[in-house]
């Protein structure tokens, strides 16, 4: 949990209104789904499918998972496309099963398993969306739930990037047996995990049906979430009403325009939110949450993208 480091007092701000209130209209326009993606299609057709289920012009995935891979898979809608680069770098996590192709003692299994937490390098497979070269990735948790004979189910939080069907392959070699992956679904990414309002295509398209065609909209509002849920891994700032203008323009933000923040350090990605909670944009903090309590002037984050519409 990250340590609020208070500026001043939090006022509650004049302008706008709480992500919370939002209507379905908005929540259509700028809003994020956590879907849960079936077996089949691919990324690219999930965000199709809910473009044309909410007849809006635009949907876009936060990350590729193959055809045959199911689970958490965000989308984001209409202005909301753009947050999804924010989400492509965050922690993900994944139930698989594995098939070792020779029996493995299962005291051998576990610790072999241990010995894969932390960093490691790894080989993308020949069948991949980026460039097939070594490179670090970090394993942050890796247990076993089940082993039944040659099957190993278990459950690997990693960093974006880490391919589990290769993960699977190397403790195969580690181990001198060789094994494959069976079975995957993902089952966090970054703030969005099974837990989150994760809905179906086919909960998406009734709640649609009962807003348009019965005027009930409580459906259609479990299924859409504010953008601001696709911020709730990364560090925040609140700024007072009298920046919001510059900032909405793509100003960098300078102190002392806080109304506070958390403790985030130098070099962090940091949300930028108005002090009813709505993202006015996302930038790079350019000092330390310390500095800025300490200092009365100086430019404090330099904005990557904005979300709020000028005004």
């Amino acid at each position: 949990m990250k340590l609020a480091t208070f500026v001043k007092i939090k006022a509650i701000g004049e302008f706008g209104k709480s992500p919370q209130e939002r209507t379905p209209e908005e929540l259509i326009q700028s809003g994020i789904i956590n879907l849960d993606k079936p077996k089949g299609p691919t990324s690219h057709q999930i965000a199709d499918y809910v473009q044309k289920i909410l007849h809006i012009t635009k949907a876009g995935h936060s990350g590729t998972l193959d055809p045959q891979v199911t689970g958490v898979q965000p989308i984001a809608l209409e202005k909301a496309t753009r947050i999804t680069q924010f989400l492509l770098t965050a922690p993900k996590e994944y139930v698989s099963i594995m098939h070792f192709h020779k029996p493995v003692e299962e005291k051998i299994i576990r610790e072999t398993i241990h010995k894969f937490i932390g960093k490691i390098r790894q080989l993308p497979p020949v069948k991949s969306a980026v460039k097939r070269t070594e490179r670090t990735r970090e394993i942050y948790e890796f247990e076993v739930i089940e082993i039944k004979e040659q099957d190993v189910l278990f459950r690997v939080k990693c960093q974006a990037g880490t391919y589990i069907r290769k993960l699977c392959h190397d403790l195969g070699v580690a181990l001198n047996v060789g094994a494959h992956m069976v079975e995957l679904r993902r089952t966090q990414a970054g703030p969005f995990t099974e837990k989150n309002n994760l809905v179906t295509l086919n909960d998406l398209q009734d709640a649609y049906y009962f807003y348009k065609e019965e005027n009930n909209p409580k459906f259609l509002a479990y299924c859409l979430q504010p953008i601001e849920n696709a911020v709730a891994h990364l560090s925040k700032c609140w700024i007072l009403d009298t920046t919001i203008k510059s900032i909405s323009h793509g100003r960098d933000l300078a102190v002392p325009g806080f109304s506070s923040l958390e403790n985030f350090r130098k070099g962090e990605t940091v949300a930028v939110l108005t002090m009813k909670g709505e993202l006015v944009a996302v930038g790079e903090a350019l000092m330390s949450a310390v500095e800025i309590n300490t200092k009365d002037k100086g430019l404090a984050i330099t904005i990557k993208k904005v979300f709020m519409d000028p005004i």
